[in-house]
Parts: structure tokens; C-alpha cells; sequence
């Protein structure tokens, strides 16, 4: 089982991915790293902790099928998203899948990091287990 810390970076761009997978590594990060999401899902386990680092512009799955995939494999994690497109439909892709992160290609190390390190401050398995009673607080008070 990974760290709980533990980055999982998808990037088909393998000199992106390798040097994000040492920027993160040097800051203290265990970092996962694959090519594709297919490569993702074929080494991803239900409940997974951390933080998913994805390039949404890449060949393969189509982001309502990541979404969907994540959830029946019930992987819970924040999304930050790394592409080399900022446009509507790349936004839109990454609103899809609810990413608590969006950068551009090349990506401000700095900031990343600083995202990275909020993303796993909230998956923190006290951080979840206050969002499901807040979740279920909120559907009580709700009334047909």
C-alpha cells in the first residue's frame, strides 16, 4: 500500500512526467507515475490515498469514463489537473472531475507543490470522515 502522501502522476508526455515525478520526489513526495490511465487503473486499487496529478489531453479514456471508473473502483482522492491546453473544453474536463487544481504546461513548481500539499491535507482520512457526516447532515435536513 502506497503512503498515504502518495502522488499518482499520469502523463503520456514522459519527460513531463519525469520531471514532475522528481519535483515531487525532492520535495518529499512517494510518487507513483504512469503513462496512461489505463496503466493507472491497472495498478489501482479500491481506496486509494493521496492525490491524482493528471494530464486530461491525453489519448485514452474520456473524462466521464475516468470519473466513472474512479467511482466504481471507489478511489476518493482531489484531482489536480496539468495540461498543456487552458481553454473552455479542457476547463469544462476538468470540472467533470471536480480537480481542486488546474495548471498549464509549464507548470509553476512552487505552486503545484503548494497545491499538492492542500490536496492531501483534505484527504486525510479525518478530513473524509467529516465530509461524510457533513454530507449525511445535510441530507437529513433535507424534506420531500
Amino acid at each position: 500500500m502506497p503512503d498515504p502522501k502518495c502522488v499518482f502522476l499520469i502523463d503520456n508526455d514522459s519527460s513531463a512526467r519525469s520531471g514532475l515525478a522528481r519535483l515531487l520526489r525532492k520535495a518529499g513526495h512517494d510518487v507513483r507515475d504512469f503513462a496512461s490511465v489505463n496503466d493507472f487503473f491497472v495498478d489501482a486499487a479500491s481506496g486509494l490515498t493521496g492525490c491524482l496529478v493528471l494530464d486530461i489531453r491525453m489519448p485514452g479514456m474520456l473524462t466521464d469514463e475516468i470519473k466513472k471508473e474512479l467511482n466504481t473502483r471507489r478511489i476518493c482522492m482531489p484531482i489536480i489537473v496539468v495540461t498543456g491546453d487552458d481553454d473552455p473544453e479542457t476547463r469544462d474536463k476538468a470540472k467533470i472531475l471536480k480537480a481542486t487544481g488546474f495548471f498549464r504546461k509549464p507548470v509553476d513548481g512552487p505552486a503545484l507543490l503548494d497545491a499538492i500539499n492542500w490536496a492531501l491535507q483534505m484527504d486525510k482520512p479525518a478530513n473524509k470522515h467529516k465530509e461524510v457526516h457533513s454530507n449525511k447532515s445535510k441530507a437529513s435536513n433535507v424534506r420531500s
